[in-house]
């Protein structure tokens, strides 16, 4: 790693830092200008999450939130990322998908709640369904808009090697789509984690974080309130950094050196 990378890194780290540093400062702003059971402060929120996190209820509706993620979100990177790969091949089929993609992407994910819950019942399936199909969209627009950009002749010279379709897909067009696969995926966590949050407030169904955000608003706990919407950031905050951020490092490691 060279001096310069360090220090692009060190100045990406201070505008990290920087940036939650004045959100709080907003926070607490906002804390002293109002009364305290509208908007308690940073150190009592921080405090009733310290002490919530010894209870086995905020564990439940942790792991019940991070298990719908993952079912969601796992689904639409599999279908997005392997409907864009077919498009790449098949010209007619990547026509069609990009056209049901610009109808059905300018319908909130949340629209669909109703339907699901009719047709699956109550329940997580509609949960992880409306996390999927938000997801889905930005994860195989990104591939189909990078396949796109593959270069003619490389396709040609694995043709002419004998590449068949699939071998096309696996040597030429996934290698060149990896820093968008990437991208796409940071976009569809952000579309992911915003429609489950969503949902489960929605819905009101089982354990989970958006549940415990809306319930405490219907009892006028303002704190608990704030406290999972704090736990709601930092999550997303960890998920994306310390996740996706690492993987995208590990996979184009090439152009941080």
């Amino acid at each position: 790693m060279t001096s310069s990378t360090r220090v692009t890194g060190l100045r990406k780290h201070l505008a990290g830092v920087l940036g939650v540093a004045f959100i709080l400062l907003l926070w607490q702003a906002a804390a002293w200008a109002l009364p305290d059971f509208l908007m308690p402060g940073v150190p009592t929120v921080v405090l009733r999450l310290l002490h919530d996190l010894g209870d086995p209820g905020f564990h439940q509706s942790l792991m019940g939130t991070l298990g719908r993620l993952g079912a969601g979100y796992g689904l639409a990177l599999l279908a997005g990322v392997g409907f864009g790969l077919v498009a790449a091949v098949l010209y007619f089929f990547r026509e069609v998908l990009r056209s049901a993609i610009v109808i059905l992407q300018s319908i909130p994910s949340i629209a669909w709640v109703p339907l699901f819950l009719i047709v699956m019942g109550f329940g997580s399936a509609p949960i992880i369904v409306v996390v999927a199909l938000a997801a889905f969209f930005p994860a195989a627009l990104s591939v189909m808009n990078a396949t796109e950009s593959v270069q003619r002749v490389h396709v040609s010279a694995a043709r002419v090697m004998g590449a068949t379709r699939w071998g096309l897909i696996k040597r030429v067009y996934l290698p060149a789509v990896m820093p968008e696969l990437i991208t796409g995926a940071q976009l569809a966590f952000g579309n992911a984690w915003r429609a489950l949050i969503s949902a489960e407030m929605l819905i009101g169904f089982g354990k989970g974080l958006g549940r415990s955000l809306a319930y405490s608003g219907e009892i006028a706990d303002m704190s608990g309130v704030m406290m999972n919407i704090l736990v709601i950031a930092i999550l997303a905050a960890l998920i994306d950094q310390l996740v996706l951020e690492n993987l995208k490092h590990r996979l184009l490691r090439y152009q941080y050196v």
